[in-house]
């Protein structure tokens, strides 16, 4: 008896465990910091470099601009994997931060996601606080308020992605959307990354404004194979370059979330449905590819009923099939009982005759 209710249990376990394996659970890792004035505990979760300082007037971080030739780095203390698990899971983020950088052509700011062997501390001289070197593996956003030549910079007001260099991969005009990065007013900046299509996209725009539909910039890149299942570090790094302009950062938000692997798909080009000339290519749907969703559908519902109702029957084989057992000595036996009052029953009138 004990073996099988110990049975049960351990079958019970089982499905749980595949059960949890099976719908694995969304993992979330966030921070949300807001007022960095003197009350603010920064050094819980950032880790300031360089010339990076609070400063308790504007309730802000000012990461570049204490005097010429600034530079400065905050960095999150703690680092994220973007492939997590096995299975392998990738994982999405999404930064929101708030800035502003005074009237002149600096550096600019950048967000930055670099290894843990990343020498954070030291800075010579490049552009946004990054460094000179070769074959860092780094993905930077930046906000870039000077026309280098150097890296072959569109204007002195532009955003674009770096990878591994300061040259831009991919890169768009603030101007089209009628903003100033080194205005000296509030912006608001928005970075998202989709582990499943993996596309990043960048938005920007005035502080107090929604968020919009459109990105300023989008780039498609798998950052799971940039780093693979090595620890990245999230960080924001400005310099002044040989001017004196100030950056500051007055929130940072940072979510991120965890794609499971069966969510996982090649995103689909658009450019192949468009013709040359401008033409929108109709894409038609075939009786077979109906077929496969409608078997796909089949197949998904009868896993899932056949799961219920596996579900149902193991519940009811541990509460509902207990009966109450009756000690075999104590049951009733009527035909013994039948038999004796028989007995009884002849014996009498012998009894009596001989009285």
């Amino acid at each position: 008896m004990s073996l099988l209710s110990s049975s049960r249990y351990l079958l019970v376990f089982f499905l749980l465990d595949f059960c949890l394996k099976a719908f694995p659970k969304e993992q979330n890792r966030s921070f949300d910091a807001k007022n960095f004035g003197p009350d603010a505990n920064l050094s819980r979760l950032f880790a300031l470099y360089g010339d990076a300082k609070a400063v308790k007037s504007s309730r802000s971080v000012r990461i570049s601009g204490s005097g010429a030739f600034s530079a400065g780095r905050m960095i999150c203390r703690k680092p994220i994997n973007l492939v997590e698990g096995y299975p392998r899971k990738m994982v999405s983020f999404s930064v929101h931060f708030e800035f502003s950088m005074s009237g002149v052509n600096g550096d600019g700011l950048a967000f930055i996601m670099v290894p843990v062997v990343f020498p954070l501390n030291i800075f010579n001289g490049g552009s946004m606080g990054m460094l000179e070197e070769k074959d860092m593996k780094f993905l930077a956003v930046e906000f870039d308020t000077f026309k280098d030549e150097k890296y072959g910079d569109l204007n002195n007001n532009h955003v674009g992605v770096d990878l591994g260099s300061l040259v831009s991969v991919k890169v768009s005009n603030v101007s089209s959307i009628k903003l100033e990065l080194n205005s000296g007013e509030k912006l608001q900046s928005w970075i998202d990354y989709e582990a499943n299509s993996k596309v990043l996209e960048v938005r920007l725009g005035r502080l107090g404004g929604n968020k919009q539909v459109d990105p300023l910039l989008s780039h498609h890149i798998d950052l799971s194979r940039m780093w693979k299942n090595e620890d990245v570090l999230l960080g924001l790094t400005s310099s002044s370059g040989n001017s004196s302009q100030k950056c500051d950062i007055y929130s940072w938000n940072f979510v991120s979330r965890t794609m499971p692997h069966w969510m996982h798909s090649e995103p689909m080009n658009p450019e192949t449905f468009v013709d040359k000339g401008g033409e929108e290519i109709k894409v038609h749907r075939t009786r077979n590819d109906c077929a496969m969703k409608i078997l796909a559908a089949l197949i998904f519902g009868g896993g899932c009923g056949a799961l219920g109702a596996f579900v149902v029957l193991f519940v009811f084989a541990i509460f509902g099939g207990r009966r109450p057992v009756t000690p075999e000595d104590l049951a009733v036996q009527p035909e013994k009982l039948e038999h004796k009052t028989l007995v009884s029953a002849i014996d009498k009138p012998i009894q009596d005759g001989k009285k």
